[in-house]
């Protein structure tokens, strides 16, 4: 006879009440993600205003940088934070993975020659998928912790620490740099007149060393739910192999139709592929969690519009240094005695 106390059994799992008590940890997980990417956005506004303030032809681009509001920061801070709690661990996994794959066939098609833009153009689209593995790094590296908590809350103050310093920077420069850089005693803009020519490249050694801890992270966390290895055999070689082939036709597709359609192209295409495979060997928590990490996609690739524009011009970045030595001054002429002509 049908009970309501066989009514469980007939619903998918739940979360459990041990999700309920660690539901604060995942909350600071998901600040110090969210922080992180703050502090890379905010870097490569600094980079992009600095270039665009050295080129006379890119002023209103300029201006469009400038133009931002600290109240649409501060939602969008705390909209990805809340985004990066609920995601789930074992769909951030699958999302640093996925873009690993994809950021390691980008670079190794890119000729040694090419143009920088789309290094810069993977860095900017990695947002979402840097706050994952972050997230994944620290899921990993503090599981098991006897003081989980309060290192995470040490944690959050250090990357809440170097957010507000980038996005300090980030307003000092959209505001003084090209006074202090003309006038040239401000040390912190005389700094970037040198040198911003190098901040991709410092951002990127940045992020190989994240990703390469939260790929680790993932691998470790998506194995623990595998009993022998030949289980995990049987899942990774299909999902390496499906993947592979869907990023070598997302880069065509990127290469024929550049710009933020082919990107949200890209991400819808993306998050379809984790949805069947999760469909297949997933929960049901984790459909949940790539309807979530769709969400978190697209609301990281509404603030970078403008940078992602620039990255589609053909002169950007500039191919020179952004500043060069200035050239000595030359000597006068003696001056000539008067009641004296040349012979």
């Amino acid at each position: 006879m049908f009970s309501l106390l066989s009514l469980p059994s007939w619903l998918p799992s739940l979360p459990s009440l041990e999700w309920v008590s660690g539901l604060p940890d995942v909350l600071l997980q998901g600040l110090v993600g969210a922080c992180g990417v703050s502090v890379l956005n905010n870097l490569l506004k600094v980079y992009f205003f600095v270039v665009c303030a050295n080129n006379p032809e890119r002023q209103l681009e300029k201006e469009r940088l400038r133009a931002r509001w600290a109240s649409l920061e501060t939602v969008h801070l705390a909209g990805l934070a809340l985004i990066l709690t609920v995601v789930g661990v074992r769909v951030a996994a699958f999302v640093v993975l996925e873009f690993s794959l994809r950021s390691v066939s980008t670079l190794l098609s890119l000729d040694k020659g090419s143009r920088g833009s789309e290094k810069l153009q993977l860095y900017l689209v990695c947002q979402y998928s840097l706050g994952c593995g972050l997230t994944c790094g620290l899921s990993f590296l503090q599981e098991g912790a006897p003081h989980r908590t309060l290192n995470l809350l040490l944690g959050v103050g250090l990357a809440a620490l170097l957010s507000t310093g980038a996005r300090r920077l980030r307003q000092h420069v959209c505001q003084l740099y090209e006074l202090h850089s003309g006038q040239r005693y401000c040390g912190v803009c005389l700094g970037l007149l040198a040198g911003a020519h190098s901040l991709p490249r410092l951002l990127g050694r940045a992020l190989a060393m994240t990703f390469a801890v939260g790929n680790l992270a993932a691998v470790a966390l998506i194995n623990r739910d595998f009993l022998t290895t030949s289980e995990a055999v049987r899942f990774w070689m299909p999902l390496t192999i499906c993947y592979t082939l869907l990023v070598i036709y997302m880069q065509e597709e990127q290469r024929q139709h550049p710009g933020l359609q082919s990107q949200v192209h890209t991400v819808l295409v993306r998050m379809g592929g984790l949805f069947v495979l999760l469909l297949t060997v997933g929960r049901w928590l984790d459909l949940l969690g790539i309807l979530v990490s769709l969400l978190g996609e697209l609301w990281c690739l509404v603030g970078i519009r403008t940078l992602l524009d620039l990255c589609q011009m053909q002169d950007f970045p500039p191919q020179r240094p952004l500043v060069s030595a200035p050239s000595p001054p030359r000597p006068s002429a003696p001056a000539q005695p008067p009641g004296m002509t040349p012979s």
